[in-house]
């Protein structure tokens, strides 16, 4: 799924997880670690790696970050999950979007290998990356890796079978680990997200929410059957 050219102003889908599926995320320092990283790693200036010494106060949770940088990509949307993660990500030049996953899947392999005492890859590979092609697809994939988190809870949304739509939506509205809670309104982690562009076609932060929960009761992912990695 590498076998394309990642050009500068498409919108791609970038996912990676654990060698042999094993969890990249052990605790909640860890995914507070990671999520500090898409943070201060999309900078085309050099960032030094924390290493092992971290605090997860240090991310500025629910507050804006002054720190001026020069963005490598657009974080659209993520969602963190035990073994994988998936971004929505517009890079700003051809190379960007390399430098970034060097920068963020080499600085959190050494971070996590240093406090959880082991060697060797922690990532199953390179990243996969797959280009959206369509309005369809924009429609439709940031709320695909929004619903990403059910799986913990309930794995059947995969198949349309959602028990409760509600208490679905009650649980990703509360899933610390996605930039969910920002697109509704629930300051999370909105340093990290560059947002605009998926709120104006939603035209806003409620018919997001509107619309997000429209598409949890009327799931249909064969729309992007082609842009998932599962």
């Amino acid at each position: 799924m590498r076998n394309i050219p990642i050009i500068a102003g498409e919108i791609y889908h970038i996912y990676n997880r654990g060698v042999e599926k094993r969890n990249i995320f052990m605790e909640n320092a860890d995914y507070f670690r990671f999520i500090h990283d898409l943070y201060e790693f999309n900078n085309e200036e050099r960032v030094f790696n924390l290493g092992y010494h971290f605090k997860p106060k240090s991310i500025a949770t629910g507050l804006q970050y002054i720190k001026p940088r020069k963005l490598l990509v657009e974080i659209l949307a993520f969602a963190l999950m035990p073994n994988h993660y998936h971004l929505l990500i517009r890079p700003k030049t051809d190379t960007a979007t390399a430098e970034f996953m060097k920068k963020i899947n080499g600085g959190y392999a050494h971070y996590f290998n240093k406090k959880h005492q082991r060697t060797g890859v922690l990532f199953q590979g390179k990243f996969k990356a797959v280009l959206l092609e369509s309005n369809s697809h924009l429609m439709h994939m940031p709320f695909y890796i929004h619903c990403n988190p059910l799986d913990l809870v309930m794995p059947e949304w995969r198949e349309g079978k959602l028990p409760n739509t509600k208490d679905a939506l009650h649980f990703l509205e509360n899933y610390r680990w996605s930039s969910f809670p920002d697109y509704i309104g629930k300051k999370n982690f909105p340093s990290v997200t560059s947002r605009e562009f998926l709120l104006e076609m939603a035209d806003g932060e409620q018919n997001y929410k509107k619309n997000f929960t429209k598409w949890l009761s009327q799931m249909n992912l064969n729309f992007i059957d082609d842009l998932t990695f599962e």
